[in-house]
């Protein structure tokens, strides 16, 4: 072993290794700077604990996947610790104090992601920057983060109570995620103002009810809004126009009493727009604006109370819907950019794909939905609706819609999947429905439809 004395970079990542003994190993490599031991099956013997086995020079350490359950004990001396990645194993409890004084000054990454941890404690680093405490059983209080923190994610636990107003003095906050907890209580109105860092806030799936916060920052950062699955009672506030870059906003699965906010078509980078299951009421038809909703790709508005006829305005404004390929070759799904945290989190959404609801982890550039069901719409189907080729779900089911299906619709080619059942559409079913070679879920049915002769 006498020539790893002067060793900095170890790298034994998926090598199957079953076992190290510290005493062996880790005595041995006192200047080791980088440690790279992911998906492998470690036991660590921690009977040897004193600083003859720390590693005082290490500012790398990659130990995700590796089956431990404790912190490990060779990091008690490693002051200078930078990075430190222990997702995906089974570390339970909460941090260990002496986990404290490791790289207090010097610790910018932590990754505790995906462990069966139950308490967070004290989080004492000054200079951390991302912080990932999602998927464990973390119970308690929402705990604030260093004010030096960019992002910090401690979704899919078991977090209580209201979200205190503390969050919002962490001024660096670019990505927030807190979604998947029983958070109850309002939205800290201060969001609002924290909007100016925030690009990602997630704060979908808890019992948070009131408003949605009534006063968004001029020069809002925003990109993602994730609200979904809560008992937000609205309205949403104009003040949102200032988040310029918002793409995604899911506001799905709340008790938002309100019209259509036709305004949201200004926002010239929307690309996802999720309204579902909430309490909306009245006509979707706003004034024609030739650059409304034009990045537009995902509409959700289903299970509400709307009205009124499908106009052909908006539709024909739907350009991205008519032609996605120009952004596939740019990145493969919506917030998958080359921003510096991109690569940490990704975009999600609640949608219904053929009949099923499922919370997408990732939204793909080609993911383009149309979803107009259970609501009162009637008149007749929009022909226009066949020239958004780009689109692979569209669903008008359980509404009043009257007429002939459009033999336009032959044009869709790229539809996965088509539902236009309940409804009072009459005449025979278009034998341009042949041409749609990708449909593999059809369903016509409570209508008044006849086969072609």
């Amino acid at each position: 072993m006498s020539q790893l004395v002067n060793l900095a970079l170890l790298d034994l990542s998926s090598n199957n290794l079953s076992g190290i003994e510290e005493s062996d190993l880790f005595s041995k490599v006192q200047n080791l700077q980088y440690l790279d031991l992911p998906n492998n099956n470690l036991y660590f013997n921690s009977n040897h604990a004193s600083a003859d086995y720390t590693l005082p020079n290490l500012q790398f350490l990659y130990m995700s996947s590796c089956n431990v359950n404790q912190f490990p004990q060779f990091l008690r001396g490693s002051k200078v610790l930078r990075y430190l990645d222990l997702s995906n194993n089974r570390i339970h409890d909460k941090i260990p104090k002496w986990m404290w004084d490791i790289g207090k000054d010097s610790l910018q990454y932590l990754n505790l992601s995906h462990n069966s941890m139950t308490e967070a404690g004290q989080l004492p680093w000054k200079n951390i920057i991302i912080l990932d405490l999602s998927s464990n059983l973390i119970q308690g209080d929402l705990p604030i983060p260093p004010l030096t923190t960019s992002a910090f994610l401690i979704s899919n636990n078991n977090l209580n109570g209201e979200m205190s107003d503390l969050i919002c003095n962490v001024s660096c906050l670019e990505n927030l995620d807190i979604s998947h907890n029983h958070l109850s209580g309002i939205i800290p109105q201060c969001f609002g103002k924290l909007s100016k860092s925030l690009r990602m806030l997630n704060l979908g799936t808890n019992k948070l009810h009131g408003t949605i916060p009534s006063k968004f920052a001029k020069g809002c950062q925003l990109k993602n809004l994730n609200l979904n699955v809560n008992q937000l009672e609205g309205p949403l506030t104009r003040s949102i126009l200032n988040c310029r870059s918002l793409q995604v906003l899911d506001l799905g699965n709340n008790k938002i009493n309100a019209t259509f906010p036709h305004w949201l078509g200004t926002l010239q980078e929307l690309k996802v727009l999720v309204m579902k299951s909430n309490q909306m009421h009245g006509s979707i038809n706003g004034k024609r604006h030739m650059h409304y909703f034009r990045k537009l790709q995902i509409l959700d508005l289903s299970n509400n109370s709307f009205t009124g006829r499908l106009q052909t305005g908006y539709i024909e404004n739907f350009k991205a819907m008519m032609n996605v390929e120009e952004n596939r070759n740019v990145m493969p799904y919506i917030g998958g950019s080359t921003e510096k945290m991109s690569q940490f989190y990704s975009y999600s959404v609640h949608l219904i794909e053929k009949g099923q609801e499922v919370e997408l982890m990732k939204i793909f550039v080609s993911l383009t939905i149309i979803d107009l069901s259970n609501n009162k719409f009637e008149g007749e189907i929009p022909r226009v609706i066949g020239n958004l080729s780009s689109v692979i779900g569209l669903n008008l089911s359980h509404n009043h819609l009257i007429g002939h299906i459009p033999p336009s619709f032959g044009k869709l080619i790229n539809l996965e999947w088509l539902d236009l059942s309940s409804n009072k559409l009459d005449g025979k079913i278009p034998e341009q429905l042949l041409n749609l070679t990708m449909l593999s879920s059809l369903n016509l049915s409570k209508n008044k439809l006849r086969l072609q002769q």
